[in-house]
């Protein structure tokens, strides 16, 4: 397969569109020419079926359909598929009406982490449709492109052997999950080619238009944030950086507004700088409800690496009697380099950025200037702070554990 002559030279930070039917879906995606098919599958359109091992072709573990042929999904530049029809293990079949496939490697446990499973699936069905007529002694042979890391194969065998004498007549059944859905994926540079589907890629550039929403994955997020802060100004004094989004955007540690787009979208960027790891994020976000006391918004963003970041965020402020009280919860999606940090301390650096952007809020609230504004979060700051908590939590409860129960120690002393 070759790359298109259009696309033959782009520049490291340039993208590229794509467009192909994945599981009977048109799907056009804006990529950097240097994204997999395995990764914008997986990050930019949500199907986390395909599995990524050794990423050097040998593992199988990504093992997809293209143009109905097996490939390797991590050797394959997703721009190289330009017009390409692609069938993941998600088209195999449906929860409620699983593949024969499917059924039989579950009716004859052919598996045991499941990490494999789905480029067994994907590479049987393909012998399947090519061999159909396969025999039993052949099929360590022909299934060998996959490895199964807990050495499961014989049950492997036996599920597919299986399904081989079932249907050595009438050939394998066509994969059963296709067709026309809207793919929305863990990161904002996929989108469906449906009508009327949101046009994720459209927050990196600029200048590109706005999206008609941000539709947010359907899965479980990488991290939940939920932090109450306890500040010193009155509800009226917050609520008037409520009222306004620029001043509430200084608020935010590394952020900038750089435009308003009208009927409560606006567009920004946003810096995090992680030891080493400097990420730049270019985004767009569209407030759904706000009030005196609550702010609602959808935001997403995708850094010029190709990771990205998808957020449902809910702050509210309330009477206290010191203050306010100052509640935000958030839903983060996160793909790419920051997303490899691991949930622990992508929950670490969120909360970190929520107490510093809650100091920020109570500090404009009382006429001065931020004193976190345009500064990226700090790396040492934040790790220094997330490991004081976790040692703080597990003195506690050393000390829970270690503390004497009280009516054994009166019967001792008695």
């Amino acid at each position: 397969m070759n790359l298109p002559n259009a696309y033959a030279r782009t520049e490291a930070d340039q993208t590229v569109e794509v467009s192909m039917t994945i599981n009977g879906s048109a799907v056009t995606m804006s990529l950097p020419a240097r994204v997999t098919l395995s990764d914008a599958l997986r990050d930019h359109l949500g199907l986390t079926g395909t599995h990524v091992g050794c990423e050097h072709g040998i593992c199988g573990m990504c093992t997809i359909l293209v143009d109905g042929e097996a490939a390797r999904a991590c050797l394959l530049f997703a721009v190289q598929l330009d017009g390409a029809e692609i069938t993941t293990v998600e088209g195999l079949g449906r929860p409620d009406d699983l593949h024969p496939l499917q059924e039989s490697f579950g009716r004859h446990h052919g598996l045991q982490c499941g990490f494999c499973t789905p480029g067994f699936l994907m590479s049987s069905y393909d012998l399947l449709e090519h061999q159909p007529d396969v025999k039993r002694e052949d099929l360590p042979v022909e299934l060998s492109g996959v490895l199964c890391r807990c050495t499961g194969y014989r049950n492997i065998i036996d599920a597919v052997d299986d399904v081989a004498e079932a249907h050595r007549g009438n050939g394998i059944p066509a994969p059963g999950n296709c067709g026309h859905r809207t793919l929305v994926g863990r990161s904002p540079a996929g989108s469906s080619g449906a009508a009327g589907a949101p046009d994720d890629s459209s927050v990196a550039p600029d200048h590109e238009p706005r999206p008609e929403e941000i539709a947010l994955p359907s899965g479980e997020p990488t991290i939940e944030v939920d932090v109450t802060k306890e500040l010193t100004s009155s509800p009226e004094d917050v609520a008037r950086v409520f009222a306004d989004v620029r001043l509430l955007a200084r608020c935010l540690p590394g952020a900038e507004l750089t435009d308003e787009l009208g009927d409560n979208w606006y567009r920004g960027r946003a810096r995090i700088a992680l030891g080493p790891v400097r990420l730049s994020f270019n985004g767009i976000a569209h407030i759904l409800d706000q009030s005196a006391d609550r702010i609602a918004m959808n935001a997403q963003g995708k850094d010029t690496g190709g990771g990205g970041a998808q957020a449902a965020i809910v702050m509210t402020a309330q009477p206290s009697a010191t203050g306010t009280t100052l509640q935000a919860e958030a839903s983060v999606f996160l793909t790419g380099r920051i997303a490899g940090f691991g949930r622990s301390l992508a929950g670490d650096v969120s909360r970190r950025m929520f107490e510093d952007f809650a100091r920020a809020v109570d500090q404009v609230a009382a006429g001065a200037e931020p004193d976190v504004a345009s500064q990226p979060p700090s790396a040492v700051a934040i790790l220094v702070t997330a490991l004081a908590d976790r040692a703080r939590a597990f003195m506690k409860r050393i000390r829970h554990r270690t503390r004497p129960n009280r009516k054994t120690r009166r019967r001792g002393d008695g």
